[in-house]
């Protein structure tokens, strides 16, 4: 029974108990601010780390979708190369009169004198054509 009664017990006031009380409160205030404070911290540490991780991740999405197009735009320009020499063949070949004749008596059918031009159809695949 005597642990469940309340022992009325006066308080000392002297200056040492007021100074003691006051650097008390004044910790339990600083603790307070220093939470405060690395709260803040946290938060804008994790704003800054959304903003780099979301910043580095589009910044890598867009590079590997230019290094497809670089990959695409290579292709294209081999092809284009490609071309550009089988044109510039063209253009050499065009310049010798033999091949302008064979050219024209091929595409337009004109034959030089005594000469009979037979047109051959085209061969089709005989997979494809047979129906069986």
């Amino acid at each position: 029974m005597s642990a469940i009664r309340k022992k009325n017990i006066a308080r000392i006031e002297n200056q040492y108990v007021q100074q003691h009380e006051k650097a008390g409160i004044a910790e339990t205030r600083k603790r307070k601010l220093l939470f405060r404070r690395l709260a803040v911290f946290a938060l804008f540490a994790s704003i800054i780390s959304y903003l780099m991780i979301s910043t580095f991740i589009s910044q890598t999405a867009a590079l590997e979708r230019k290094q497809a197009d670089k990959v695409q735009l290579e292709q294209k320009l081999a092809k284009l190369q490609k071309k550009q020499e089988i044109l510039d063949e063209e253009i050499v070949k065009l310049n010798d009169d033999e091949y302008i004749a064979k050219l024209a008596r091929k595409e337009y059918f004109l034959s030089e004198k005594n000469e009979i031009i037979f047109n051959l159809p085209k061969e089709k695949k005989d997979s494809q054509d047979s129906p069986y």
